[in-house]
């Protein structure tokens, strides 16, 4: 099942927000060349590039299914390409850049405590280190997803894979942006509430992102129940509508001494 950017957007309002309040802690100063990682649709990077112009932006992203449209962004100081973030810091080890920036993507990747200094030392002096991510494991609708993984059948249906969030404490991403150098940090969990009217506009939220790897690895017969039974459980957990889905993010921000 892959990614479906029509869905992924039926929330833009919501997953929006947290790339502008992340792109506000951004300087302009000695901003030239700026690398966006999981950039999605390539949409946020547009905007990016309107903002700081001076600089030269590379949008990169898994999925082509999320950059089929990216082509609609792409401007003079803005292009795109298919790959990953480990990808792509194999390829880049002698290049460097005036921003690193990701919203919303880091989370599917794992090893925090070696992916985060690898990334902060192809910045330049001066350069900025820019990251959002869920807080996945603070998460309802995360926790609840998890839990029903972890029980039968659908426990072995999934062969026991699970998706466990790689996301540190915000303690130990402030020691990794120390140890890397980084100054003027800023490090903000923030909630971004959803006003759901039924559970089905929480299940619709977290179809578009945390459940398709659960989802691409069951069958079509064993997607149907797995998926009637976390709408029910969304409910329970829920009990009335309209609910607030407290959503939790994590702000990265600092500079390269």
């Amino acid at each position: 099942m892959p990614w479906n950017p029509e869905i992924y957007n039926q929330f833009k309002n919501v997953r929006y927000q947290p790339f502008f309040d992340l792109m506000s802690l951004i300087s302009e100063g000695g901003l030239k060349k700026a690398i966006d990682i999981g950039c999605g649709t390539g949409e946020q990077t547009s905007i990016l590039a309107d903002k700081f112009e001076q600089a030269s932006f590379t949008g990169i992203d898994a999925s082509a299914e999320m950059l089929q449209g990216s082509g609609e962004w792409s401007q003079k100081n803005l292009l795109f390409r298919i790959s990953t973030v480990e990808d792509f810091i194999a390829s880049h080890t002698e290049e460097k850049w005036d921003l690193i920036f990701s919203n919303a993507a880091l989370q599917w990747s794992d090893d925090h405590a070696h992916l985060f200094p690898k990334l902060i030392s192809l910045l330049n002096e001066g350069g900025q280190f820019a990251v959002q991510m869920p807080v996945q494991n603070e998460n309802k609708l995360n926790k609840i997803l998890l839990e029903l993984a972890k029980e039968e059948p659908y426990a072995s249906y999934l062969d026991h894979w699970k998706r466990e969030t790689p996301m540190l404490s915000i303690d130990d991403y402030a020691q990794i942006m120390f140890e890397a150098g980084l100054q003027d940090i800023q490090i903000v969990q923030k909630v971004y509430p959803i006003i759901a009217d039924s559970e089905k506009t929480l299940f619709d939220f977290i179809s578009g992102s945390a459940l398709i790897p659960y989802l691409e690895r069951l069958s079509k017969e064993q997607q149907e129940p797995f998926v009637t039974e976390y709408k029910s459980r969304i409910k329970d957990e829920f009990g009335r509508f309209p609910a607030i889905y407290a959503f939790k993010r994590l702000l990265l921000y600092g500079k390269k001494a």
